[in-house]
């Protein structure tokens, strides 16, 4: 049997789904059942009939399809693959930050620990963060970790005063200014998207700025023929496949062949296999910590946002 085969057999043998983030390998997609953002896996993990849960993804996402099925069996294949983002902040952080602001809700990026979310007031992904902070229905919001997406979301509000913590994308900040303005001279044609975890002032060169599941929507809904991808790796890796699959004979090009996130591609199909045979890497979150953090991503999701 070959991996695949032998990863697929272990998914049956023990009622397994695996589900995994478009900056993956794009190989893992061969034995996953959704690929998807992180809205969507969210979506998925919470709605999901398995027993075992394998997220190919980084370790914040693995909690959060531990806190939103708290009684299935959530296994990361390497624990190693944590995000930098994530990292930025802790609970005594956002501890000062709230008193430095007091009386502010907070809003909290999903690119976030379980602790984190367990001290803020309403999670939200890239995909809905303007409508999660504009459903406050307040002046002023605490928004964490992310600087930039915080300071996309104000640009396009008026009357709400967003309030970022200093935390960033490593991967997406490495697209600079330059890189959009040399590539709208190498592809006069081309349209260029953004991610809004990128620099405000490379978020104001790109045609469209959207979360990785509005850019992938945009690309393949739009009339134009060539496009240049400011954001990581896999989500052009995938726009290419579905290109030459659906028969849409349209160019993706990554701005820079370096907006790669080492934790997304840490993940392998060994891995995956060796994770769930052997169950390996469970997700364990505190109680406590557990209770507070699903309430702020289950607010989110009673939105229904698309």
């Amino acid at each position: 049997m070959t991996l695949k085969e032998k990863i697929n057999k272990l998914k049956k043998e023990k009622n397994a789904i695996i589900l995994t983030h478009c900056y993956q390998n794009i190989e893992i997609d061969e034995v996953s059942d959704f690929v998807g953002d992180s809205l969507y896996l969210s979506k998925m993990a919470a709605n999901t009939n398995a027993d075992i849960i394998v997220f190919a993804g980084v370790y914040f996402m693995a909690q959060s399809a531990k806190l939103l099925s708290p009684n299935k069996k959530v296994l990361l294949p390497n624990l190693n693959s944590g995000c930098q983002m994530a990292d930025m902040i802790d609970v005594e952080n956002l501890k000062h930050f709230k008193e430095k602001y007091p009386n502010i809700p907070v809003v909290c990026y999903i690119n976030s620990t379980a602790e984190i979310k367990a001290n803020c007031d309403i999670c939200c992904t890239s995909s809905n963060a303007l409508e999660v902070v504009k459903s406050l229905n307040t002046d002023k919001v605490l928004f964490v970790p992310d600087n930039y997406l915080g300071k996309f979301i104000q640009n396009k509000l008026k009357n709400v005063e967003v309030i970022t913590f200093n935390g960033f994308c490593p991967t997406h900040l490495r697209i600079r200014p330059f890189d959009m303005i040399e590539a709208r001279k190498k592809y006069p044609n081309a349209l260029i998207l953004a991610h809004p975890e990128c620099h405000q002032d490379v978020a104001k060169l790109a045609d469209f700025v959207g979360s990785t599941k509005e850019i992938m929507e945009y690309a393949k809904n739009s009339t134009n023929k060539q496009f240049v991808i400011a954001t990581e790796k896999g989500v052009v890796d995938r726009l290419q496949r579905d290109s030459k699959l659906e028969n849409w004979n349209k160019e993706f090009i990554l701005i820079d062949e370096n907006i790669i996130c080492p934790s997304m591609k840490m993940n392998t199909l060994d891995d995956i296999y060796r994770t769930l045979d052997e169950e390996k890497f469970e997700i364990t979150i505190d109680e406590a910590v557990a209770t507070k953090a699903k309430e702020c991503i289950e607010k989110m999701l009673l939105l229904k946002i698309k």
